[in-house]
């Protein structure tokens, strides 16, 4: 976006803004039939009380998940689109390198039946997936915890141990190291291979390093944005046989170049 592109943007914001503020105004004037818009504004990490999220530099956290209170998340774990880490009468604890995937909900227990106060402690290089919801409970050092699993107060999962997807953990139940627990309510189902003890290191190591390429474009600015989407839809490949009708010969280079006029405030960069 050039300099009369950002101009005519920035006209066009506070156009904009005008004519709210006259809305707005004009609400007023009409007494009972005065509107008001409530607007929510999402923060990704949100103090609550006296407590404040405390999350690792190079940890990725998804621009629309949320993470309250008194969380601590580790070097290199990832919190995936829509999660809710709400750390507001006890306290969540992640290790490094774990990644808690889309829509999961981590939360504590103030209060239960057995009278315990429990926080939520999970450990290094664990993978919980998509929807899992996890309450006041342990997690160990590279378990598992599959796609929309519960578990419940007092739960513990040792070091190796999986929660195979859809099953519901009972309250105070442990889940010993190396064995895989499924159903509603979960009983154990088998012992893990070396194989499968591998694969959850594995996919921990995988979503760290996914979690990379998601923070990076999470952080590009407005304009970057927009030159790839012009750049996308350049080279894009059509239809050859229309191609051919109207000889058009579309040329879709192994790599694009930023100019430097482009991103005056970065170096020459490729996208692949």
């Amino acid at each position: 976006m050039g300099t009369l592109g950002r101009a005519i943007y920035t006209v066009g914001f506070w156009i904009r803004e005008t004519g709210q503020a006259i809305d707005r105004l004009g609400c007023r004037l009409q007494g009972n039939y005065f509107f008001q818009e409530q607007l929510s504004r999402h923060r990704t990490l949100m103090n609550i009380f006296d407590k404040v999220p405390n999350v690792y530099k190079d940890a990725f956290v998804a621009p629309n998940a949320s993470i309250i209170g008194d969380v601590e998340v580790g070097e290199g774990s990832s919190i995936w689109y829509g999660c809710v880490l709400r750390g507001d009468v006890n306290r969540i604890r992640i290790g490094s390198g774990t990644n808690i995937q889309d829509n999961s909900l981590v939360h504590v227990a103030k209060s239960n039946l057995s009278g315990k106060v429990l926080p939520t402690i999970i450990g290094d290089n664990v993978t919980v997936g998509h929807s899992a919801v996890l309450h006041g409970c342990t997690v160990e050092d590279e378990a598992f915890v599959g796609m929309g699993a519960t578990l419940l107060d007092g739960v513990v999962v040792e070091k190796n141990g999986m929660v195979a997807a859809g099953a519901l953990v009972r309250q105070s139940t442990k889940i010993p190291c190396g064995e895989v627990w499924a159903g509603n309510p979960a009983r154990f189902l088998r012992k893990l291979t070396e194989e499968e003890i591998a694969f959850i290191s594995q996919s921990a190591a995988n979503y760290k390093n996914l979690a990379k390429v998601h923070a990076v474009e999470n952080a590009k600015p407005f304009e970057e944005i927009e030159f790839e989407k012009l750049m996308r839809k350049k080279f894009s490949r059509g239809d050859e046989e229309y191609d051919s009708m109207l000889g058009v010969v579309r040329e879709v280079p192994t790599e694009l170049v930023l100019p430097d006029n482009v991103l005056p405030d970065k170096s020459r960069k490729s996208f692949h």
